[in-house]
């Protein structure tokens, strides 16, 4: 394991392949971590790939360098990360990939630098939250379906997250991916992240900001006016969806219009932690896009 200081944060990653290798960083979801992408490295470092696998803000030994900065969970902030961490390991236009958080951070970062990446994979397609949207309901399948959302809008959610954190997250785990059989082992390799003393405040804050209840850092208030008006990615992508998802019912392939530079949409036999359920889809979708990067 590696560290190095990036934007706000002291990131803590981890790397493989040769460092000359061109460069992709894989961005872990909510509630996993680094571990998500084990078998997917290996098809990629085999192709010549320099694998970055950071673990984000509030996860693992990843730390806020300055006790004044605010937990934030906000998309801005997650973006923002990822930039930070290629600025601060001198990538040259790595391709971005991942899911949930991971995802987001990924969609962040090709939506508002398109200049400083190569390409994009992403699980659920425009993985951009619109803020407006989330403040009013939607039917109730979806709202049943995040309920965990719900949950943590309440000091109830933050005290149970606090108390509950492996409990919880291991219930998602299951939930969202009905048919990946892991064991308890695997679930505890990463559990261990959700120690980060910074976990329930930057996980709270996360889905606070997301259905508008709270206000985000000053910090990145520009970037979500910025992300509010749903810019276009405008480089090359490969956007998945897990057939077995429960937190993403009825799919989003109907997101093709927001990407302008070529985009493929692929539906994958897995759940909602694809890169675990369905290693060989994921990396082959970085390949793929790595044959149709820009520049």
């Amino acid at each position: 394991m590696d560290h190095v200081e990036a934007g706000g944060l002291s990131v803590a990653y981890l790397q493989d392949g040769p460092s000359n290798g061109w460069p992709v960083v894989l961005s872990h979801g909510f509630p996993y971590d680094v571990h998500a992408y084990d078998e997917v490295v290996p098809a990629l470092t085999a192709h010549g790939a320099r694998v970055i696998r950071p673990y984000l803000r509030g996860f693992g030994p990843t730390r806020f360098r300055s006790a004044d900065t605010v937990r934030s969970g906000q998309q801005a902030a997650l973006g923002s990360d990822l930039i930070a961490l290629v600025d601060a390991l001198r990538l040259d236009r790595p391709i971005v990939a991942g899911y949930d958080w991971g995802g987001l951070a990924s969609c962040v970062a090709a939506a508002l630098w398109p200049q400083r990446v190569s390409g994009l994979v992403s699980l659920a397609g425009y993985d951009i939250i619109d803020i407006e949207r989330q403040r009013h309901a939607f039917d109730p399948l979806v709202e049943h379906t995040v309920w965990y959302q719900h949950l943590f809008q309440t000091e109830r959610g933050r005290e149970g997250l606090a108390a509950h954190r492996r409990d919880l997250c291991r219930m998602l785990w299951r939930q969202w991916s009905p048919r990946w059989a892991f064991d308890e082992a695997t679930f505890a390799r990463t559990a261990v992240s959700f120690d980060n003393p910074d976990f329930v405040d930057v996980v709270v804050h996360a889905y606070r900001h997301a259905l508008g209840q709270v206000a985000g850092d000053p910090a990145y208030e520009e970037l979500e006016t910025r992300l509010a008006a749903r810019p276009r990615i405008t480089v090359p992508a490969v956007t998945l969806d897990g057939a077995t998802d429960t937190l993403k019912p009825g799919g989003t392939a109907d997101h093709a219009p927001m990407f302008v530079a070529g985009h493929e949409y692929r539906l994958v036999d897995a759940g909602h932690n694809l890169p675990q359920e369905a290693p060989a889809a994921f990396a082959d979708a970085v390949l793929t896009v790595r044959e149709r990067r820009a520049g």
